[in-house]
Order: structure tokens, then C-alpha cells, then sequence
């Protein structure tokens, strides 16, 4: 009878985008399973800031190739992330993967999206197909739309407007936690070789449209939350005006409005299977996070600044009989 093969684990791991809402639950999720963990961005002080002395910080910047040898050398595994800002792939990211195949990193972890094996209108699309082609070693995630979304890039139009702007129509999304994402990230870097190769599609265990998500949000913070199908070009005006870059509101909008086809619907098993359970709610990080969507003050004369009191705690709505 054989021996079964023994799992062989990264050793030195390099977290890009370590700042950022994916990179940050990356780190923390691989941290305690013993492996070294480096955690680039921008700024070593915001990496100092966010992580403490748990792990190496260095700069990366996809931009600045000279940034590259020092956040790499004497790393194994790369788990890599794409900045929003970030479209074009052929003068930062692909440099980035050959430079760290050159210095010796044997396993990639990409954090893709779903669709972006077929979709070439993505950014993700370009990384996907190199990595095929250049790395020996590699996985990739391919999550649909994060519930963190709520608090990153919905956060503003949720506490200002109380209002879900998005051209998607009346698509309907499987929310999946970053956190998760981030569980399943550190299982990889645990026992690469079992995962090379592989495209992990990750999706919540359920789907709404933002009609229903703002329902949900309204019943959880207490505040009734809209949501308005915009059109694209109302959207690419309403993201302009955030100051967002051209290349990011592309990006930003040919997600959304695939929606309206269905392009993240599907409930997946796969991260249910590989975590070995349910993975985390939409309503679970709403309850968790309400106070991310609290309205900015508004002082009018005469009236009192006390606080309001908390409210009382959530709990689901009872199903109603089909």
C-alpha cells in the first residue's frame, strides 16, 4: 500500500495589495497557519499601521519595476491582486509574473473574477491567459461580487443618499465574503501542488438582486435604502464625478451591467466544498458592518447633539408560507 503524498507548503509568502480589502483578510488568514508572510503595498507605513510586526512589509508598486526584486527576493508563493485603478496588464501585472517566476517563486494565487476566462473585456482576462502560458505553478480565484462591496465602493451612495446607483438591472448577484475568499487563499498556500492548476469559481451560498439587497440592508440598519437601475451613462457620469479614473470606471462598468445577463448569479459549491462549510451571508456582514452606512452629522440649529440610542439587535424576517 502507497504512502499518500505529503501536503508541502509554502514557505515564504508575498501579499500584494496587503492595504487593500482583499489583501488585508489575505494576510490575516494565512498569518496564524505558521507560513512568512510579506505584505506589500504602496506604503510600508500603512502595512506597519494595518498588520504590526507579524510580518515583512516592503513596497510594490506594479508601476515602478524597481520595485520588484526587493518585495520578491526570498519568496516561494505570490498571492496576486490587481489594483482598480490598474487596466492595463501588459506593462504592470504580466511584468510582475515574470519578474517573479525569475526569482524563483514557484506558486501563484490570482485573484481573478468570474467570467474572466472567457470575458476579454476584463482586465483579469490578460493576467489569466499569461499565467497559463508563462507559470508553472498557479490558482485562480474567480469570485463574483464581494458583500464588502456594501462598504467600499457602495459606501458613500449608501450613507449620503441611502441609495444602491448601479446600471445592473435587475441581475441578480451570489455576494460572496472577502473573507472566505481569503480562507480558501491560505488552504492553497498550505499544499500548492494540490491546487495547480486549478480555477476556483466562489460565490455566497445565496443570491439577490440589489432590489433585495437593499430591502435586507433597510431592514438590518433601520434606514430605507433604495436602489435605482441607472443607465451607463449615468453611471459613467455618477463614477466620474467620484474623481475615479477613466480605466477603472470601464472596468467598474462593464461588470456591473453584465449583471444584467446573469454573469454572477449562479451559486457555486466550490467554496463550500473546499471550506468544508456554508460560507458567510449577505445579511451576516450587513449585521456585521451597519454603523459603515451611518449618515454623516448634520447639524441644524436648536437641536441637541446627544446620541441616539443603539438599536435593538436584527433578527431574520420569518419566512413566509409558498
Amino acid at each position: 500500500m502507497g504512502i499518500a503524498p505529503q501536503p508541502e507548503p509554502s514557505g515564504r509568502i508575498l501579499v500584494t495589495g496587503a492595504v487593500g480589502n482583499v489583501g488585508r483578510e489575505v494576510v490575516r488568514a494565512i498569518t496564524p497557519r505558521g507560513h512568512l508572510v510579506r505584505a506589500a503595498d504602496l506604503s510600508t507605513k500603512e502595512i506597519v499601521a494595518m498588520h504590526g510586526d507579524a510580518v515583512e512589509a516592503a513596497v510594490l508598486d506594479y508601476q515602478a519595476p524597481d520595485t520588484f526584486a526587493s518585495a520578491l527576493d526570498g519568496c516561494d508563493a505570490v498571492f496576486l491582486v490587481r489594483p482598480p485603478a490598474i487596466s492595463c496588464m501588459e506593462s504592470t501585472l504580466l511584468p510582475f509574473i515574470d519578474a517573479a517566476l525569475e526569482h524563483g517563486v514557484k506558486h501563484i494565487v490570482f485573484l481573478s473574477c468570474a467570467g474572466a476566462g472567457t470575458n476579454k473585456l476584463v482586465p483579469h482576462h490578460a493576467v489569466e491567459k499569461h499565467l497559463a502560458v508563462r507559470a508553472a505553478s498557479y490558482t485562480l480565484l474567480r469570485p463574483g461580487f464581494f458583500s464588502q462591496n456594501l462598504g467600499a465602493a457602495y459606501r458613500n451612495d449608501l450613507a449620503n443618499e441611502s441609495r444602491l446607483f448601479l446600471p445592473a438591472g435587475k441581475g441578480r448577484v451570489a455576494f460572496v465574503d472577502i473573507r472566505d475568499v481569503a480562507e480558501l487563499a491560505a488552504i492553497i498556500f498550505d499544499d500548492p501542488v494540490a491546487h495547480r492548476g486549478a480555477a476556483y469559481t466562489c460565490t455566497g451560498p445565496e443570491a439577490f438582486s440589489f432590489e433585495e439587497a437593499a430591502r435586507l440592508m433597510t431592514d438590518v440598519i433601520r434606514r430605507p435604502i433604495r436602489y435605482e437601475s441607472a443607465s451607463i451613462a449615468g453611471y459613467v457620469r455618477h463614477l466620474h464625478l467620484q474623481g475615479l479614473p477613466l480605466p477603472q470606471i470601464a472596468v467598474q462598468t462593464v461588470l456591473h451591467v453584465g449583471l444584467r445577463f446573469g454573469q454572477s448569479e449562479k451559486i457555486d459549491p466550490t467554496l463550500e466544498r473546499m471550506l468544508g462549510r456554508r460560507p458567510r451571508t449577505l445579511a451576516t456582514y450587513v449585521r456585521e458592518s451597519a454603523e459603515l452606512w451611518t449618515p454623516p452629522p448634520r447639524s441644524v440649529r436648536g437641536e441637541s447633539n446627544e446620541s441616539v440610542p443603539p438599536l435593538p439587535a436584527w433578527r431574520p424576517p420569518t419566512p413566509t408560507p409558498a
